[in-house]
């Protein structure tokens, strides 16, 4: 099935929903075409096209609610896949939190995600992309491995209150890294674009064939505090942890980093430094993203941390109307404010310090302050009066978004970046942070 129009999605969908005999139901549908190449020690090893949907299903009586999803669109599997989920419905034990569906919203016109030049990548200038990065590799005698996809998709929704909502966007994205021939040197990047035009595949094969090139037989320092600059593919891993903590009820019951005693929180509290300020915006033109929730909320630009102030929390429906408020959704990327200063011009300006490329295996150690430990990798460098001098051997860190942003000495500017964690995207600066802690060395590369 190719990617339905708003007119086609509208169609299948109502037709689904009169087939329903619950107390609510709810239909969507949603997928396109995919197009994806791998390539290891220096060649293609695959490649593939995909075309797929899928359609979900959530039938409800009072608030017990079957959901499952088919495949298969004819009047007969419609039928019997409804049929079937309003029997699971039937079966399932209440949900003590259910909240009924929504009735008709209203949506802005969202920014734009479709380009017909991601839409319209072929196999061979996923090929070519692919050659480019390996002419960067061989060129300097070492061996590249890489993963590229690029997708065109809609996703559409309605429900038996009348509700209908439709989108459509694409995406390329790639990840890429550069070893030398002996292993001991490393590079990696990745990225992430809506626009195919976008990509610059060998500006990105030379940045990661440089790190790998430079981080060959690092040199072991002592772990401690150090002044650190993280550019931005390492820190969103961090960052958006931070983000995604920003949740109202896990603080009013006491379970995170913003709950104070008595069932208070932090909101309105100033909790990092002021050049900070993190904000979700779906009409970004830099990183447009879908303008509704799963479950047909509205998404709008959202101040979350305005100069260090911590100004609004995420609200679910069921958890905004025990409090008396509003629903507030979390968007699909975030952003945060930076400054004018380049990534090099954030290095001439330190005495000492660590160039942080790259961080991974991020895991939580304790949610109440909201402290994660994980790894470098891909490339540290030391830097010394304003040049980076040589490279380092790996770390194992131990450090709270939380204290990062209060230890803040510059911000570099904004770039577009993906998290090589959970693959969120965000518009994130370089930062140099004063105290970073490392608590042990690494022999990974």
């Amino acid at each position: 099935m190719p990617i339905l129009t708003k007119d086609e999605a509208q169609t299948l969908l109502k037709k689904v929903l009169d087939l329903s005999k619950a107390d609510e139901c709810q239909v969507s549908i949603g997928g396109g075409q995919t197009g994806n190449i791998r390539w290891a020690i220096n060649a293609v090893s695959t490649s593939a096209s995909i075309n797929s949907t899928e359609l979900a299903i959530a039938s409800t009586f009072g608030k017990k609610q079957g959901i499952s999803t088919i495949n298969e669109y004819d009047d007969a599997s419609l039928l019997k896949a409804m049929r079937r989920y309003e029997e699971l419905a039937r079966l399932a034990p209440e949900n003590p939190e259910y909240m009924p569906m929504l009735p008709p919203q209203t949506y802005a016109q969202p920014a734009q995600c479709f380009f017909e030049a991601t839409a319209g990548v072929t196999n061979a200038q996923r090929a070519d992309w692919t050659k480019q990065s390996l002419d960067i590799a061989r060129a300097g005698n070492i061996t590249a491995a890489g993963y590229l996809e690029n997708s065109a998709g809609f996703s559409a929704m309605m429900n038996s209150h009348g509700l209908f909502a439709y989108h459509t966007a694409t995406d390329i994205n790639y990840s890429l890294t550069l070893r030398t021939s002996d292993g001991t040197g490393s590079g990696y990047t990745s990225g992430s674009y809506n626009d195919a035009g976008l990509l610059d595949m060998t500006k990105a094969a030379s940045t990661a064939a440089w790190k790998a090139t430079n981080s060959a037989k690092a040199q072991a320092i002592e772990p401690g505090k150090y002044t650190v600059i993280l550019e931005p593919a390492a820190g969103i891993v961090l960052l958006e942890n931070l983000y995604g903590a920003l949740d109202a009820r896990s603080a009013d019951e006491g379970r995170s980093f913003l709950s104070l005693p008595g069932g208070k929180t932090r909101l309105g509290e100033q909790l990092v430094d002021p050049q900070v300020s993190i904000w979700s915006d779906p009409w970004n033109p830099q990183i447009p993203s879908r303008n509704y929730t799963g479950e047909g909320l509205p998404l709008n630009k959202t101040m979350w941390i305005e100069k260090g102030v911590v100004k609004n929390l995420f609200y679910s429906r069921y958890w905004a109307e025990k409090k008396g408020v509003q629903p507030l959704p979390a968007g699909d990327s975030f952003f945060m404010s930076g400054g004018r200063q380049t990534l090099e011009d954030l290095i001439k300006g330190t005495e000492k310090g660590v160039l942080v490329t790259h961080l991974w295996y991020i895991r939580e150690v304790d949610p109440q302050t909201l402290l994660y430990t994980g790894l470098t990798r891909d490339g540290t460098f030391y830097i010394e009066n304003g040049k980076i001098k040589f490279p380092i051997k790996n770390f194992r860190f131990n450090e709270s978004p939380i204290i990062m942003l209060n230890n803040l000495e510059a911000l570099g500017y904004p770039e577009r970046t993906i998290s090589g964690e959970s693959g969120t995207t965000a518009l994130i600066p370089p930062m140099k942070i004063r105290d970073f802690t490392f608590s042990s060395l690494s022999d990974a590369v």
